[in-house]
């Protein structure tokens, strides 16, 4: 919270994606409740599903593009402009006469744009907030930032609940537009604010290596840092099951409303959202110190077994069932998100640090389309339960290969620690 508090440059940082990330929210919870209407509904959220993580494969690209580009301020304010832009194109589609599944097949194209661009201009951010709070504080940095955002976001949830009762689907999406211009506003702000003081933070040497010579380079230096390759694969087979999980729900609600509707289908999701959200808060803010001497080994094998009690709740179509695993499953997952974070951040060259990010987030995130279009797509033919048995199946095999892998990582750091000693 220091850090926020006293970095001024900061704080307007923080505030542009707390503004994007609402408007966001709000959109998402309108356009999911719109599809959730219609005949076919499990086809409709599949496809929403789909298009929110396709664009995560693209990070690796986004982090590559934005260690080249110089002007890092100027592009993110450009790129703030033209979500802006989308959504006001989608504001003026729902006010049209498209027919219904002409509208969600062209808002699920340009949300993947307009997520295609946040790709790029999360590749500029993570620079600049080093840039801006330092190394040392990023990790503090962050986990404030991180712990807002989730509050922020459940607030605007559970408005957006309330919003859908007297604004329509076209109000919601020119509010998310306008969110991506104020945001744009406050980066391009501090970018001026720096250059008329003549103390640009940008930095004047850019990577000049070409794609796949910084990837190498990237992965090299990962490497060397021991143990973290191994955790980045088994969060990213994590990662995978849970963005399954976040994109079954929503098909489950719909088919067991009896069991799973508290009050309407948007205000439901918005609980979800709740509970998600104060369990990442509250792992954001405590996490790290909290679990301290715990590995990041240890913080994943425990969320594992979260993921497996959440899925075979899921099963009974519970949701109170759901909820209070979800919650605990959100605070260590942003525990051991935060510690490996740090770990990276410490570890990396500056000059490649957007593209080391944006490899790690390609590798992390790279199973969540596959595992997300497999899993609807098996809900969508037949029935949301066969899914829900293949992620279990799939999760008690990430259970296997992590307690593996940790026990691997551990051996081998007492080798190295048995062959210095013998050596002194």
């Amino acid at each position: 919270m220091n850090v926020f508090l006293k970095n001024k440059d900061y704080r307007r940082f923080s505030v542009a994606s707390f503004l994007s990330s609402a408007g966001d929210i709000l959109f998402y919870l309108a356009f999911m409740t719109y599809a959730s209407k219609l005949q076919n509904y499990s086809l409709a959220l599949s496809l929403i599903a789909i298009s929110e993580s396709l664009p995560r494969l693209f990070d690796i690209f986004g982090g590559y593009l934005a260690d080249r580009t110089r002007k890092k301020f100027k592009n993110i304010f450009l790129m703030s402009i033209v979500r802006f832009g989308l959504y006001g194109l989608v504001g003026v589609l729902f006010i049209t006469n498209v027919s219904q599944w002409g509208l969600v097949i062209a808002v699920v194209i340009i949300n993947f744009i307009s997520d295609m661009a946040g790709t790029y201009a999360g590749g500029l951010g993570a620079p600049l907030i080093v840039d801006l709070v330092g190394k040392d504080e990023f990790a503090e940095a962050e986990g404030f930032t991180n712990g807002i955002s989730q509050v922020i976001t459940t607030a605007a949830q559970f408005v957006g609940s309330g919003l859908l009762l007297f604004l329509s689907y076209s109000s919601l999406a020119f509010v998310n537009a306008f969110t991506f211009l104020a945001a744009g506003l406050l980066y391009a702000s501090v970018g001026v604010r720096h250059n008329k003081d003549n103390q640009p933070i940008e930095p004047q040497e850019v990577n000049e290596q070409k794609f796949f010579a910084t990837m190498k380079t990237s992965y090299t230096q990962i490497k060397k840092a021991s143990g973290l390759l191994s955790v980045v694969l088994v969060i990213a087979l994590l990662n995978g099951a849970l963005t399954s999980m976040g994109s079954l729900l929503p098909i489950i609600m719909a088919g067991n409303r009896s069991t799973m509707i508290i009050s309407t289908y948007s205000f439901t999701l918005a609980v979800i959202g709740l509970v998600v959200s104060v369990g990442a808060i509250l792992g954001s803010t405590f996490g790290p110190q909290l679990f301290k001497k715990q590995s990041v080994f240890f913080m994943v094998i425990v969320a594992i077994v979260l993921s497996v009690a959440t899925t075979v709740a899921a099963v009974f179509a519970n949701i109170f069932a759901i909820m209070p695993f979800y919650f605990l499953l959100a605070l260590v997952v942003s525990t051991a998100s935060l510690k490996m974070q740090q770990w990276l951040v410490t570890t990396i060259d500056r000059k490649i640090l957007a593209s080391s990010v944006g490899l790690l987030n390609t590798i992390v995130m790279a199973t969540s389309p596959v595992m997300t279009t497999v899993l609807t797509t098996i809900s969508g033919l037949g029935d949301v339960r066969y899914a829900l048995f293949v992620l279990l199946a799939v999760e008690l095999i990430i259970l296997f290969v992590a307690v593996k892998l940790s026990v691997k990582t551990k051996v081998n750091k007492e080798e190295v620690k048995s062959a210095v000693v013998v050596n002194k």
